[in-house]
């Protein structure tokens, strides 16, 4: 009998998710539309997306962004009430499946996931959310030093990942998935580090940014404050 074989996690379906939303404070943003999406695995990629109406104004910064304004997130958007437990529920199919949970920046966006829940009342997640992968931090910690913006069209472009469309759940979903898969291609001792090490060395990365992010700051402003906490932001911490 041949061996079975186990392939890296880089080579295993990963569920990413992305939110646009009516700010940039993950304590008080309100999720506008939200996406998952499945890839890997050599399967074809699956998407989800919802359009959230807010029950808010949606800034028109905000709107100028995404592009979803507050007639039309009114018109065709369901409730939060609604929309959450599918959201939640696609998340810990995924975890409990043993998917890692891609998101860029996820302190972000799993904090306003979160937040919003604890709004109406619906339960987020239990236990840990583990194991999640950020491209963002992993990015950060591989080339700490390089000049140049973060966001994630800037490291699509700079890992020549394709991205068909920033500021659009589903499109950034995808983008972020990409990511994922390409950084251990350009670092591939990335694939030897098991999701779980992964996760926690994320942690210990994040804090780490954090904290030199904050000494930056400093320098121009004494009491400016970066929280490290990964990747989700606990209340009232």
């Amino acid at each position: 009998m041949a061996p079975e074989h186990n392939p890296a996690w880089p080579d295993r379906p990963m569920l990413a998710l992305d939110v646009e939303t009516t700010g940039v404070d993950p304590e008080t943003a309100r999720i506008v539309s939200a996406a998952v999406a499945t890839v890997g695995g050599d399967t074809a990629a699956q998407t989800t997306t919802w359009l959230v109406n807010p029950g808010v104004e949606i800034p028109a910064e905000a709107a100028a962004i995404h592009g979803i304004t507050t007639d039309q997130a009114r018109a065709d958007g369901r409730p939060p009430a609604d929309v959450l437990p599918e959201i939640t529920a696609a998340l810990t199919q995924a975890l409990t499946g043993g998917l890692p949970l891609v998101v860029f920046r996820a302190p972000y966006a799993l904090t306003v996931l979160a937040r919003e829940c604890a709004r109406v009342d619906i339960p987020f997640l239990d236990g840990e959310v583990a194991p999640v992968i950020d491209p963002a931090v992993i990015d950060k910690h591989l080339d700490r030093y390089r000049r140049g913006r973060r966001t994630l069209p800037a490291l699509c472009d700079h890992h020549r990942v394709r991205h068909d469309g920033p500021n659009n759940a589903t499109e950034d979903a995808l983008a972020a998935a990409r990511l994922a898969w390409r950084l251990p291609r350009v670092h591939p001792h990335l694939a030897t580090i098991t999701l779980t090490d992964l996760h926690t060395q994320q942690q210990a990365w994040a804090k780490d940014q954090a904290t030199g992010l904050q000494t930056h700051l400093r320098r121009t402003d004494p009491t400016a404050t970066v929280d490290g906490t990964w990747p989700l932001i606990p209340t009232n911490s």
